[in-house]
């Protein structure tokens, strides 16, 4: 095969089977009424009064017995929807049960001689007037009824009848949500993709009438379907126009069998020659076999971000990429050929040392094969595909043949979110899900020690300075984020007084006087490494004296209180609290790796295996929970509480949502690891190191620039360096060159005197 340049090869693939289909309009605009009903669905999810059974009980009877009758009265005279909009108890009854459309139809026929149908309202002030105009109209028709739902959860409901059929309908969509609850879902580029995606399934429906089993729809194509059928009248109006019949298509996953979707993924090929799931259109079930492969990065929605007022720490993008491969048909007679090629996986940037390989033996001709399953920041640009070959009897290693590169800028202007390639021997389809914001990624690394000004101890500061002594010794640290960059400074003061040749050395600084601030900012360097910290300080933790049952106190800038208690000699012993009075929200911290950062050992469960996996978690050895810290923050409406942040105090590695405050999250990891330090007589986390360690190069493999699905792992890959950080946190944090952070002997013989010898450190921070 002669080597080519990519740009020899065709680019975008669109669904061009649905062309005669395209004229065919749906009476409702999917794209803005999924975006609005996904956020409905996040508001009944994060509702949970809203699913406690007397609340349905007594919404399904406002539903039967009030709003159904009321709309019929409303749309007598007229097939015109009136623009009205129910309380939200009733909308999530309606809405579930338009999810039936069967059943739906039967209801009203038999009630109301006619279907009912949904008005279409997107727009908030729209939504606002039309709830005030179906607040007149109820009142004036049920003015002894109240609008809002007012059934008491602490009351039972034996004496009530219950529509049992209904209820079990709501019932079963209590967590629809989490189904569609990654934030990609409700960008419009990805809508417009799905609503593109689901025009082709209803052809491939029409064109398929005698297919003998049952149809699955991917998730994009399922979101669209479900937002299509709530609307009942122009779900009914649209289907009946385009001719086709969804009574094959499965609308409960966890029922689906393995053959079933694999001949809906055979049969969109042959209809439209694509391969049929694609990042964010996945078949997520449970099948036969019991397999459910967890995503191994946390996708949520964050309504804000309270950390734009930190400037340099700058926002973590993230995507989805799935790439397929499949051999064009003449490979047939190139078994030779197929037998020494090979297929490498590149990252234009931030991650050169990746390289994923996959024999070209391992795709067919006759259909598409996922080759790779990853999420990448949207600052790695691309991914390469590159098309070796192994050398002959006289050559070792393999050579490049050609590279076909996919840029996020060209796969986001697609109308699909898909682009394939192809030349003589093989094709590609790569698709990406929107970038869309995902938790930072901090780590603190050791730096220089500094003065009470915040410059470095040097005696190119003292030049600088005309040789006037430096005050004060601080331990420091630099916060680095996902890139690299430098964010953030933090400072842990620990001696006073000067250093003078022959005269006066610093001295341990008074309990109450050890305090912890963290400046905004990076180093301004004035020679080679040697610099002074930024100015700004945005975070401070002032020691205070502990209540009796506690080891340790901090009064924190953000308002908080921060207690540590130990009742053993273990770390695993320790307890945390932390309090603040007049904060709309409570702080708990979790030990170990809860909620979504919980790692499970194995990659697929069965229902039957989920409790016995929980005992293994259970039973972990300690040293790899130790150190662990989860955040969870608990409101008056969310008593459970959320996981916010990931910390690792004994590394100072954290991760956290946009919501959660990094100051407030390095404040607490950095108070944490120095009172158990001091408590334990022990240097846990290498506080006691003076100096930066070397790191690796910018580009190189930035620290969680790529994350590997589990579904593309093999047991050949092993680099924690493309698992999430928490999977393995210490291969995946270190340093170059540093295979123990808590053990640097040959580090200390570097530090210069005016630093301070040992003792003062160690009298610093394990006194």
């Amino acid at each position: 095969m002669s080597s080519r340049n990519s740009s020899n090869m065709s680019t975008t693939r669109t669904l061009s089977g649905i062309s005669e289909m395209e004229n065919a309009k749906l009476g409702l605009d999917l794209v803005p009424a999924a975006r609005r009903n996904l956020g409905f669905l996040r508001t009944v999810a994060e509702s949970p009064w809203l699913h406690q059974k007397p609340t349905l009980v007594e919404a399904i009877r406002r539903y039967n017995d009030l709003w159904m009758p009321l709309m019929s009265h409303l749309t007598a005279e007229s097939t015109a929807i009136p623009v009205v909009h129910p309380p939200i108890d009733i909308e999530w009854v309606w809405f579930c049960h338009t999810l039936n459309p069967g059943n739906y139809r039967q209801y009203c026929e038999s009630k109301f001689s006619k279907l009912i149908g949904k008005p279409a309202i997107f727009n908030d002030e729209n939504e606002e007037y039309a709830l005030l105009r179906c607040r007149d109209f109820w009142v004036r028709r049920y003015p002894n009824e109240p609008f809002e739902n007012e059934a008491d959860s602490d009351v039972g409901v034996s004496d009530v009848a219950i529509d049992e059929e209904l209820l079990e309908e709501v019932t079963k969509n209590r967590f629809l949500y989490s189904k569609f609850s990654e934030p990609y879902r409700s960008e419009v580029v990805y809508l417009i993709a799905a609503r593109q995606r689901y025009k082709g399934f209803l052809f491939m429906v029409h064109r398929s009438i005698d297919f003998g089993s049952n149809l699955v729809p991917a998730s994009d194509i399922m979101l669209m379907w479900l937002i299509h059928q709530s609307y009942p009248t122009i779900y009914a109006e649209d289907l009946k126009e385009l001719e086709v019949d969804l009574g094959k298509v499965l609308t409960v996953w966890d029922k689906v069998k393995e053959k079933e979707v694999e001949e809906t993924k055979k049969l969109w090929e042959r209809t439209f020659d694509q391969p049929y799931e694609k990042a964010g259109g996945e078949i997520a079930l449970k099948l036969d076999g019991g397999v459910l492969l967890k995503p191994p990065v946390y996708w949520e929605v964050s309504d804000t971000d309270v950390n734009t007022k930190y400037k340099p720490l700058l926002p973590r993008f993230l995507l989805e990429v799935c790439v397929f491969v499949r051999l064009r048909d003449k490979m047939k007679a190139m078994q030779e050929d197929i037998r020494r090629d090979m297929l490498r996986l590149r990252i234009v940037r931030c991650h050169r040392e990746l390289k994923l390989g996959k024999p070209m033996s391992d795709f067919s001709h006759s259909s598409w094969r996922k080759a790779w399953h990853l999420y990448c920041e949207f600052g790695t640009k691309g991914v390469m595909v590159e098309l070796r070959r192994h050398g002959g009897y006289c050559f070792k290693g393999n050579s490049v043949q050609d590279t076909v590169t996919f840029y996020w800028n060209d796969l986001l202007r697609a109308p699909s979110l898909s682009l394939e390639k192809e030349d003589e021997e093989v094709k590609m389809i790569t698709s990406i899900t929107p970038p869309v914001q995902a938790p930072y990624l901090l780590k603190c690394v050791p730096d220089h020690v500094t003065d009470d000004s915040g410059a470095m101890i040097s005696d190119v500061i003292l030049r600088m300075n005309q040789y006037r002594p430096q005050e004060g010794r601080w331990l420091s640290r630099t916060v680095l984020d996902h890139a690299g960059r430098e964010c953030f400074v933090i400072r842990i003061r620990v001696g006073e007084g000067f250093w003078r040749r022959g005269g006066e050395t610093p001295s341990a600084v008074k309990w109450e006087d050890r305090i912890i601030e963290i400046r905004e900012g990076s180093w301004s360097y004035v020679a080679g490494s040697i610099g002074t910290s930024p100015a700004k300080v945005v975070g401070t933790a002032i020691p205070k004296e502990p209540a009796e049952q506690w080891k340790a106190a901090w009064h924190l800038s953000t308002g908080d209180e921060l207690m540590i208690g130990g009742v053993s000699s273990s770390v695993s012993g320790l307890s945390f609290c932390i309090k603040n009075q007049s904060a709309e929200s409570t702080v708990k911290l979790l030990k170990g790796r809860k909620m979504q950062y919980q790692v499970k050992k194995k990659g697929s469960v069965t229902k039957d295996e989920e409790w016995q996996i929980h005992e293994e978690i259970e039973e972990e050895e300690e040293d790899e929970e130790e150190g662990f810290l989860t955040l969870i923050r608990m409101t008056e409406d969310n008593p459970i509480g959320r996981a916010t942040a990931l910390l690792n105090w004994k590394l100072l590695v954290v991760e956290l949502l946009p919501e959660e405050d990094a100051v407030f999250v390095l404040l607490v990891c950095i108070c944490i690891l120095r009172s158990v330090s001091e408590m334990k007589k022990e240097d846990l986390g290498g506080l006691l190191i003076r100096r930066r360690l070397k790191e690796e190069k910018i580009g190189t493999r930035d620290w969680g620039s790529v994350v590997l699905h589990p579904s593309s792992c093999s047991s050949s890959i092993t680099s924690p360096h493309i698992e999430p950080w928490y999977w393995n946190a210490k291969a995946s944090i270190k340093s170059e060159g540093a295979s123990n952070i808590t053990m640097q002997p040959a580090i200390t013989a570097g530090y210069s005197p005016e630093e301070g010898g040992d003792k003062l450190y160690k009298r610093g921070i394990l006194a």
